[in-house]
């Protein structure tokens, strides 16, 4: 915490930041766990919170997750920027044409925070979630928003060794950043299999005032992974990125 922020303040932004990313909740425990904070200055906390309905508690299995009037300012906020709705109608013009879920995301510190989906028809599909979270070094979206790090600044982000998900995932910062140089060339941001063995993903970087700001991706079950499956989605994703661009220059609340 910085020496200007308010503590009690900064507690419950950091509570709906934790919640919105848990699907199924938090029990207090839980929550003081990921916030390094004891559970009786959290209770009165959230005990407010969830009277003011920001946050709801599911009595019978004692954990807290967001809650209507939480969800409501969201909603208001996406009514209020229509970026957003221009945004997904690229994005539903995208998957009209290569029938595969497409997706909008944003860096968060080293995670990539996705904002917007639009779902496949196929019956096997990608199955994600607005809100989620994950790590941006193995997923085409986070490889995008990525690429123009320098191996300083990816050692700032991934001091750890980086965890794997599959036998896919990236091993170290050095593949990492071989496969960012790659992006930097071609716009194009490739995860096969990183995540889950099952999916494949490609991404493009989309700027405003020359800095990366977000990155939108089409996400296929690799068996219809193919070359021609592939070469179409990427005409697509670099017919759309001066569009989203431009979109992004005009709005500056994305970032």
């Amino acid at each position: 915490m910085t020496k200007d922020e308010h503590r009690s303040t900064a507690r419950v932004l950091s509570i709906l930041t934790v919640l919105s990313s848990e699907k199924e909740g938090l029990t207090l425990a839980e929550l003081s766990q990921r916030l390094h904070a004891p559970k009786s200055s959290l209770f009165p906390i959230v005990h407010t919170m969830a009277d003011q309905n920001f946050i709801f508690f599911n009595e019978a299995v004692q954990k807290y997750a967001i809650g209507l009037n939480a969800y409501l300012v969201g909603i208001s906020y996406m009514n209020r920027h229509n970026v957003f709705e221009l945004v997904q109608n690229e994005m539903k013009h995208i998957m009209e044409q290569c029938s595969e879920t497409c997706q909008f995301g944003i860096l968060e510190h080293n995670l990539v925070l996705y904002l917007a989906k639009v779902d496949s028809p196929e019956p096997v599909r990608l199955s994600s979630d607005i809100g989620k979270r994950l790590p941006a070094y193995c997923t085409s979206l986070g490889k995008a928003l990525l690429s123009r790090c320098t191996m300083e600044e990816l050692k700032e982000l991934y001091p750890d060794p980086l965890t794997p998900f599959t036998s896919n995932t990236v091993k170290t910062l050095e593949e990492l950043a071989s496969q960012l140089q790659k992006v930097r060339e071609t716009s194009i941001a490739v995860e096969q299999g990183e995540t889950h063995p099952d999916i494949s993903c490609i991404a493009v970087p989309l700027s405003r005032n020359h800095q990366v700001a977000a990155s939108i991706s089409v996400s296929v079950p690799t068996f219809r992974f193919t070359p021609e499956k592939r070469r179409q989605i990427e005409t697509l994703l670099l017919m759309a990125k001066p569009k989203l661009e431009t979109l992004l220059e005009q709005n500056e609340q994305i970032q």
